[in-house]
């Protein structure tokens, strides 16, 4: 008798699972060395998480998978690292106030742009050709960022050190493990995001009207509702998602030109194992990428580490293509 694709999908998570266990019990892993994977994990998943809600939010009201979300991610980071390195104040915390501001709403512009310029004229365009223009976009931002800052990373301190004396990030150790201060400064400000978003998409006009471009565009534009400028808002609030991502993560990673691609395809593989349609589901996935792959590259090798993204993308496509965690009403094909 055939079983059903989510009873096989649970299936091939419990042999993934063991297979870690396996592994890990034979480098001599307990329960604390698992733990302490698990919140490394979490804090890259959080990154994750951002950069796959801003796909699923141009998703949403576009239907364009938006290959240029890395890049945002990018030019997020390396504008915070080059406004703080020219200390435009006496204040170390103040110049980074400054320098992220400055690379949210410059990232956030470019997002507008993107839509007004590349996207808009090829709205009634095929799929293929969107998603082609998306990534020579991220190409073009890639090489743009690698004649304004060079090949070599850039600098930025982690948040902590604004608040102490030390030169250095703040380590906790919690139960045993450790906890890194700027991993603490991710979670925050991952849930504050997710919270105001939550409140902009069910509270107010502009996220209703979002909401509803997103559901039926048809019935939004007879409601009254510009979908085209909805589009242009998704794609803002993508570009601010993901530089927000970019700039969490500067200090963690030393930002560079080519950070995008890799992160980019992280919160891609998020998305889809969430759901494309579902931000919740976004949410999740990136969470749940982060743990796995890191439990996983501890496990076995972290030069595997990124492999691991891989192998949860081509199962999630074979067996369960909506996404883990959509429902049967959110079902895209990819």
């Amino acid at each position: 008798m055939r079983l059903p694709m989510s009873a096989r999908s649970a299936g091939i998570g419990l042999v993934l699972i063991a297979i870690i266990l396996r592994l890990g019990n034979g480098r001599g892993f307990g329960a604390t060395e698992y733990a302490q994977l698990t919140v490394d994990g979490l804090r890259s998943g959080s990154i994750y998480a951002l950069i796959a809600v801003g796909f699923v939010v141009v998703f949403n009201v576009t239907k364009v998978i938006n290959f240029a979300q890395g890049a945002f991610v990018m030019l997020g980071a390396m504008i915070t690292a080059d406004v703080y390195s020219r200390s435009l104040t006496g204040s170390d915390l103040l110049n980074l106030v400054i320098a992220a501001s400055i690379a949210i709403v410059l990232t956030t512009a470019v997002g507008v742009v993107t839509d007004i310029v590349f996207m808009r004229p090829i709205r009634k365009s095929n799929d293929l050709v969107k998603i082609i223009v998306t990534v020579g976009l991220f190409t073009a931002l890639e090489g743009l960022a690698l004649l304004k800052w060079g090949p070599n990373a850039l600098r930025l301190p982690a948040f902590n050190t604004f608040l102490t004396d030390n030169p250095r990030d703040t380590n906790y150790r919690p139960f045993g493990l450790l906890v890194k201060g700027q991993s603490i400064w991710i979670w925050l400000a991952t849930i504050t995001l997710l919270i105001a978003l939550s409140w902009f998409f069910t509270k107010t006009m502009k996220g209703r009207a979002f909401r509803a471009s997103a559901s039926n565009e048809l019935a939004a534009n007879l409601m009254g509702i510009n979908s085209v400028a909805m589009a242009t808002v998704a794609f803002g609030l993508a570009a601010a998602l993901g530089a927000v991502g970019g700039i969490l993560i500067a200090p963690a990673t030393a930002p560079i030109y080519d950070m995008g691609l890799r992160l980019g395809l992280k919160g891609f593989v998020s998305a889809v194992t969430g759901g494309l349609r579902s931000v919740s589901g976004a949410v999740a996935g990136g969470i749940l990428l982060g743990v796995i792959e890191n439990v996983a590259a501890g496990v076995t090798k972290a030069g595997l580490r990124d492999i691991w993204s891989a192998v949860i993308l081509i199962l999630v496509l074979l067996y369960r293509p909506e996404g883990l965690f959509a429902g049967k009403r959110e079902t895209e094909k990819v």
